[in-house]
């Protein structure tokens, strides 16, 4: 799954979880459900993907954050870091050479994918669909109503 379609969820949880800390969990939570979820994977190209979605990502984590009206900020932000931080091990075995994560945690993180190179197109799809998402969810509140 690419790192932006987790930004999206992370995002939609974080604006309907109670608070911070259920937001992070649930966001974890989320990561590793997308993961098990048929996707786009393809380890010939990884990288050439994995840069610009991780910069796509970042900046439209940044963006989130910044529309986001102040009273539900801390929540969409703990809930993009969740649903982001299983994958912290790409950059950091990148960089560094080592996961930050234990051994068994990489290997089932490993485990669960389900990706297939074929899948690019719904992996589009579903970053839409989250995009979409998140922008509703992001000016509407829990009765529906507007808010901006």
């Amino acid at each position: 799954m690419i790192i932006t379609n987790h930004v999206w969820t992370g995002a939609v949880i974080g604006a309907v979880a109670p608070g911070p800390v259920s937001a992070l969990a649930a966001g974890v939570a989320s990561h590793f459900a997308l993961d098990r979820t048929p996707h786009w994977g393809d380890d010939s190209i990884f990288l050439q993907v994995a840069v610009p979605d991780g910069l796509v990502g970042l900046t439209a984590m940044g963006l989130l954050a910044r529309v986001t009206p102040a009273h539900r900020r801390a929540r969409v932000l703990a809930g993009m870091l969740g649903a982001c931080l299983p994958d912290a091990d790409k950059p950091s075995n990148l960089f560094f050479g080592r996961s930050p994560f234990p051994a068994a945690l990489d290997e089932w993180h490993v485990s669960i994918q389900r990706e297939d190179a074929g899948r690019l197109p719904q992996e589009l799809l579903v970053a839409t669909v989250g995009l979409l998402a998140a922008r509703w969810v992001l000016r509407h509140d829990r009765a529906g109503r507007r808010i901006r």
